[in-house]
Formats: structure tokens, sequence, C-alpha cells
């Protein structure tokens, strides 16, 4: 599988076991974890793999504390790009309601698998999100904005190969619309923790694949 290595290996089964038992009575089925990497290793994935999830289950693990709800906030990571197509606008509420499925088919509370439904759909960013898991969960799927230069970098060319059906002006035209608008929220993280640790850098990363993508 893509973007895998036996330490993301073990965080990945570590993290599904402890969401996994933290909202449901019945063991869900290893088949369920293995679809779930399936998904994330589809070929014309670039960025929305296996590396992106195992790069946001790594901020969990180091902000847990600061989740109202962490195995809900977990659980939505794991199903955020659990359906990820690049010509379809509905990814988000596909993977949610798979999602919901699946907890309401091992016997997850029914408030549960609501707030967990609503953290997937948060992801689309077409809004700020408005609750305290739902700040947390977008700041980690935002970090990469904030990421070091070269896995910037990186995250920008992958974003380009999966886009790669489109022409490149319209590419440059639609990615620098996205990264502008990133750029002129007044803050571009909702939690102090993630302002603090990558506000600063996720702004002069944005600033220079603006100038990159324009010039």
């Amino acid at each position: 599988m893509a973007h895998t290595n036996p330490e993301s290996m073990d965080l990945l089964a570590r993290s599904w076991r402890r969401c996994t038992s933290a909202l449901v009575p019945r063991t869900i089925t290893g088949s369920v974890f293995d679809q779930l990497l399936a998904r994330y290793s589809e070929p014309h994935r670039k960025y929305h793999t296996l590396q992106h999830l195992a790069e946001c289950l790594a901020h969990v693990e180091a902000v847990r504390h600061l989740a109202e709800q962490p195995g809900e906030v977990e659980f939505a990571l794991w199903f955020h790009d659990g359906i990820y197509d690049t010509q379809r606008h509905d990814n988000e509420r596909q993977s949610a309601d798979w999602a919901r499925a699946v907890l309401q088919g091992h016997g997850a509370a029914p408030a549960a698998v609501q707030r967990i439904d609503e953290l997937i759909m948060a992801t689309c960013h077409s809004a700020l999100p408005v609750t305290p898991d739902a700040q947390l969960l977008v700041d980690i799927d935002l970090s990469i904005l904030g990421a070091l230069p070269p896995r910037f970098a990186e995250y920008e060319e992958q974003i380009r190969q999966e886009y790669a059906f489109v022409p490149e002006d319209l590419f440059r035209q639609k990615r620098g619309e996205i990264l502008r608008a990133f750029l002129a929220r007044p803050v571009i993280y909702s939690t102090p923790h993630f302002q603090a640790a990558l506000e600063a850098r996720a702004r002069g990363n944005l600033r220079l694949a603006i100038a990159a993508i324009t010039g």
C-alpha cells in the first residue's frame, strides 16, 4: 500500500482499535478496516492517501486531550476521505453515509452517529467549524498547510497529480482561488494549539504557493 511503513501501520492499527472500542459495543469487523486501507490506497489518489490519514492520526495522538469526544474525532478522521473521487462533489456526504452505516450496524449511540456525520461534513471546508471538536478535526485536516516547506511542496505536487486531467491554465486559476481563500481568512486554524504551532508557517507556505502558481 502506498505511503506506508511499519510505524505508520502500527499507528493505523492502534488508532482503529482505540476509536472503535470507544464508540461501539460490538467489535467492528476487520473487513471495514481493510476496506478503508484499500480506499486510501486507490491508484488515483496522490495526496488523499494513507500518508495523509497517518499524518492526521499522528496529530490526534498529540491532541486527544483537547477533544470533547476524542473517539468521535478520531473515527471521523478515518472516514473523512473514505470516498474520494476528484470528479465528484459529494465525497464528504458519501463518506459520512458510509461511516453512519458502519456505526449504526454495530450499535453506536445515535447521538454519536449524528455528531460524527457532522464532523465529516465539516471537512467540506465550505464554512468555518463551530463546535470545539469540529474545530479540532478541521485544524488537523488542514495541518498540511502548516507543514515544513519540503512536505508542503510535496503536497502541492500531489494535488496537481490528482487533478492531472485539468488543463494547466484552469488548474492554476482554480488552485489559486482556493489558496487565496485560505490566506484571506482572519485565522486559518480555529484552535489555540494549531494557531500557535502552524498558523505562521501556513501563511508563509500559502504565500509562496500563490506566487508560484500565479507567476
